[in-house]
């Protein structure tokens, strides 16, 4: 009974626990590393059936009222693979890279204004996705300059 104390005791100190909570974190990260790949082949095969429908089907002015249908299924594959970058930047150097999160950050909202409908869309949501262009860009600019003077 002694000894399975003392090997309980051994195994909850601060080192294995922290032992067991990083391999727990690279399991975790490859899993969703698999399945991002399987959320990249579906947005693929989504972008393809839509483009192919779109050629194979054409009516008078439909590709050019689905272009920003089409470039917002291009930038969900775009976004997808830079999530997929994280999580294998975050799986070579177990650091979650900011400067990545902030890039993909932005192209999230580059998607949202490029299939924005102006139509039904209020203003205090265009002010907001401003203000968050905005601070995102400052953010990449911090993160880009103090990244750089590290180098040097």
């Amino acid at each position: 009974m002694k000894k399975l104390i003392k090997y309980f005791i051994a195994a909850t100190s601060d080192d294995n626990f922290r032992h067991i909570i990083e391999g727990v974190e690279v399991v975790v990260s490859k899993l969703l590393s698999l399945l991002m790949v399987l959320v990249i082949f579906a947005a693929l095969g989504d972008l393809a059936i839509f483009i192919i429908r779109e050629i194979l089907s054409p009516s008078e002015g439909s590709f050019s009222q689905n272009l920003f249908k089409v470039f917002g299924l291009f930038l969900n594959v775009l976004i997808a693979l830079e999530i997929l970058e994280n999580i294998t930047g975050y799986l070579k150097k177990h650091v979650l890279q900011v400067e990545l999160v902030i890039v993909t950050s932005l192209i999230a909202i580059a998607r949202k204004i490029i299939i924005l409908d102006l139509k039904v869309t209020e203003g205090i949501e265009i002010i907001g996705l401003g203000i968050a262009i905005l601070s995102l860009s400052i953010s990449y600019f911090i993160i880009r300059s103090s990244n750089s003077k590290k180098e040097y």
